[in-house]
């Protein structure tokens, strides 16, 4: 029973697909209760879904490669599949162990239930860039089919401490000038793409280490070198990386107490009232 009372998983799951209506509707009713945040954009065509466990994915997953054809995806970020991304996050004194294993038994699901070829990163072995860069290329896949799936494409699952999906949008819609800065800024703490946005660009950043690197440091680097529109924060952030930052400019940098992960594990989550009310326990 002591295991039951740690803190879940995290998993933040990313569909690359046209956040429409019903796209995002059967998303939601596939997650439930286990919906901590979902994040749409258009012009990334991405969803990103923030969910507890493991069995939440893997419903997403499946309404997800229902609705979504890879082969029409044409959004501005890096995408191997359908479901692209899925990385397992553990949370509180959750061992990394736990991730490893639950990202293991993802790769072997995917692959043994949806046909889908699933590259394994993490701690133990490549990184996130790493398999973008090699995947059917000089990598194999951790488990599946040796080629994408006609439809759903592919998946990179992961391991790995909790990071900070963060987008500046410049002030000044300059692709190249984004880049110089992307360049400039990038490093082990800090990854970093500029993107060209709808009518805007943006420099795209995952702080992995976000304690040591946060996103008021992130903010104040990219404004040294150029104006910033606005921050906008894709999903949630640690209650412990909220506590770094100065009140006085969360509304700057898109943080706030409601946009941390404890929050949202603490108060009734999507579908957590509607499926209490409808159906009896479970275990």
């Amino acid at each position: 029973m002591g295991n039951d009372r740690r803190p879940p998983l995290e998993c933040v799951l990313n569909v690359s697909g046209n956040p429409t209506p019903d796209l995002v509707a059967a998303l939601r009713g596939a997650a439930g209760a286990d919906l901590l945040d979902l994040h749409l954009d258009e012009h990334h065509q991405r969803v990103v879904c923030t969910l507890i466990g493991e069995q939440a994915p893997r419903r997403v997953a499946v309404a997800a490669i229902e609705a979504v054809d890879h082969r029409d995806y044409t959004g501005v970020h890096p995408s191997l599949g359908v479901v692209d991304v899925v990385p397992f996050v553990p949370l509180g004194d959750t061992p990394m162990a736990e991730a490893i294993a639950a990202r293991d038994r993802w790769c072997a699901w995917e692959a043994a239930t949806l046909d889908i070829p699933a590259f394994a990163y993490g701690p133990d072995g490549l990184t996130l860039p790493e398999v973008r860069r090699r995947a059917f290329v000089d990598l194999t896949p951790s488990a599946g089919p040796t080629r994408p799936h006609p439809t759903a494409g592919a998946t990179a699952a992961g391991a790995r401490p909790p990071l900070v999906a963060y987008n500046l949008w410049l002030a000044q819609p300059n692709v190249e000038l984004a880049r110089e800065v992307a360049r400039a800024l990038r490093g082990p703490s800090l990854r970093t793409l500029a993107l060209a946005v709808g009518d805007g660009v943006q420099v795209s950043t995952n702080l992995i280490d976000p304690l040591a690197l946060g996103p008021a440091e992130v903010y104040d680097a990219v404004r040294a070198r150029v104006a910033i529109d606005h921050a906008e924060l894709v999903g949630l952030v640690p209650q412990a990386v909220l506590d770094r930052v100065d009140p006085a400019r969360w509304l700057e940098l898109d943080l706030g107490p409601d946009k941390t992960i404890e929050h949202r594990l603490t108060r009734p989550r999507p579908g957590q009232l509607d499926q209490a009310e409808a159906t009896p326990p479970s275990d």
